[in-house]
């Protein structure tokens, strides 16, 4: 699903954020991206959503090599992989319901199948009473459960998640985090860029830590192995 090889990234200020990493991530898969703050986690997810291109390497994903991918294509890429942002990233004056929709109409989906599709998610992420209320009237946690219901309304083999629990109280983030065990109980591969300790060595999955650019362990039901 996921193969990276040999993977740098420098930024244009001279800023190496990657030093050649390698690795592959199956379908249906969990896993956590971990390490010091200025380690290339983010970096490392950016690059799998085509946000940032490498420098130099390969990264393949569904069959599609990210270096040579027409500008033209991300947006189709996209289409099947969903992302959630610390910050949220919602449309401050649509509805609930329009946030989560709008992902289905850009793709000319059929208005009857957007409301089946959205109400599901609403359901799944437990915020189905919700549907009508704007962002600004929802706490932290319920806006963060809206981004997530927005980015696997399309279904998507993959959702990418970069410091999704980071703004939340832990009662709130043990909340997003059973959300993310029954998607991935779904079949769907998620991979989490985090911070938090607690969490990683509490629902234990494969974790990949991230040192200086490089990937210096990586561990199927791992740790979190660094101080925050």
């Amino acid at each position: 699903m996921i193969k990276m090889k040999d993977v740098y990234k420098t930024y244009s200020n001279g800023v190496t954020a990657l030093n050649g990493i390698s690795t592959d991530i199956e379908q249906g898969e969990f896993v956590y991206i971990v390490g010091p703050s200025g380690a290339g986690k983010s970096t490392f997810v950016k690059l799998m959503y085509r946000e940032v291109k490498p420098t130099t390497g390969t990264i393949m994903i569904n069959d599609r090599d990210m270096s040579s991918l027409k500008e033209r294509k991300v947006p189709y890429l996209r289409r099947e992989i969903g992302v959630i942002f610390q910050d949220f990233k919602l449309l401050p004056k649509l509805s609930v319901y329009e946030n989560i929709a709008f992902a289905l109409e850009v793709i000319e989906e059929s208005p009857r199948n957007i409301k089946k599709r959205v109400m599901d998610v609403l359901e799944l992420v437990g915020l189905k009473n919700k549907a009508r209320f704007i962002p600004d009237e929802l706490s932290g946690g319920e806006q963060q459960r809206v981004s997530i219901a927005r980015a696997i309304v399309n279904h998507p083999k993959i959702v990418i998640a970069d410091e999704p629990t980071g703004n939340l109280d832990p009662e709130t983030s043990w909340g997003i985090m059973r959300v993310f065990e029954e998607i991935n109980s779904r079949g769907t591969t998620i991979i989490m860029a985090t911070h938090s300790k607690e969490i990683v060595n509490t629902i234990k999955k494969r974790v990949i830590a991230v040192e200086d650019g490089l990937i210096v362990r990586d561990e199927h039901r791992g740790e979190y192995g660094y101080e925050i």
